[in-house]
């Protein structure tokens, strides 16, 4: 049997004597959609910057693939091109034309051919419809259009994982539910996930998991169905009843 794609085993990480993640397990199965939910300051972006190994763990260890990824001295870079870390912020650097926003990683930091790194960008820009956008700049493009982009940008090098940090967050209402049908296509395709989000009505619909998180932790986790229906958790149903309240 195959090791999960992501696992952690207690994973711990604090910032100036405040705990942000403490002794977090999770496993995420190929092709597994999970949903990070919790208020603001839950851990949730935390607990993806350590998977990518932007941020240091300070105690557990990360596998993936059945590997650990967070042992000391270990290069992150082959590491991170096996993730694809998607921001709230859509990171695009403003004086670069779109196809070489999507390629610069690749090409710089893990050296990908150049020629090959340019037409998979433009396969997948074309998938995402803007394929007549590759020589645009990002100033050019709506907000949904520059978070499609990102995606792309995470996807060029064929991850195992892609990781999503609240990537609807910083989009006009109006222009969220283009990016969630991109993410719904890569689930279609098996694309192992995990998003961060405050979209429930989505992680209820899109999500194979939910993972509520609450001071660092994972509080409760299980099919969505019994997290949005009948949380088992007081902290699960706090949370749930204060978004009802403010609909």
């Amino acid at each position: 049997m195959s090791p999960p794609v992501l696992e952690l085993r207690g994973v711990t990480k604090s910032y100036g004597g405040t705990d942000v993640l403490r002794g977090i397990d999770l496993t995420v199965d190929e092709h597994e959609a999970i949903a990070l939910i919790g208020a603001s300051g839950s851990g949730k972006s935390t607990l993806l910057r350590c998977i990518d190994l932007l941020d240091e763990i300070d105690d557990g260890d990360i596998l993936l693939d059945g590997e650990p990824i967070t042992v000391p001295g270990l290069d992150p870079v082959p590491i991170r091109r096996r993730l694809g870390l998607v921001f709230q912020a859509f990171n695009l650097f403003p004086h670069m034309r779109v196809i070489d926003n999507v390629t610069l990683g690749a090409t710089r930091a893990q050296s990908v051919d150049r020629a090959q790194a340019r037409a998979s960008g433009l396969a997948l820009l074309e998938r995402f419809g803007l394929g007549d956008r590759a020589d645009a700049y990002p100033d050019n493009l709506s907000g949904g259009q520059q978070q499609r982009v990102a995606i792309a940008r995470a996807l060029l090098t064929h991850p195992r994982a892609v990781l999503l940090d609240e990537v609807t967050s910083a989009l006009d209402p109006e222009l969220v539910g283009e990016v969630l049908d991109i993410i719904r296509e890569l689930k279609a395709d098996g694309m192992t996930m995990i998003i961060a989000t405050h979209e429930m009505e989505f992680a209820r619909d899109f999500a194979d998991r939910v993972c509520f998180l609450a001071d660092g932790r994972i509080v409760e986790h299980g099919p969505p169905e019994q997290i949005f229906s009948a949380p088992a958790q007081p902290e699960t149903q706090r949370f749930l009843a204060r978004l009802l309240a403010r609909r």
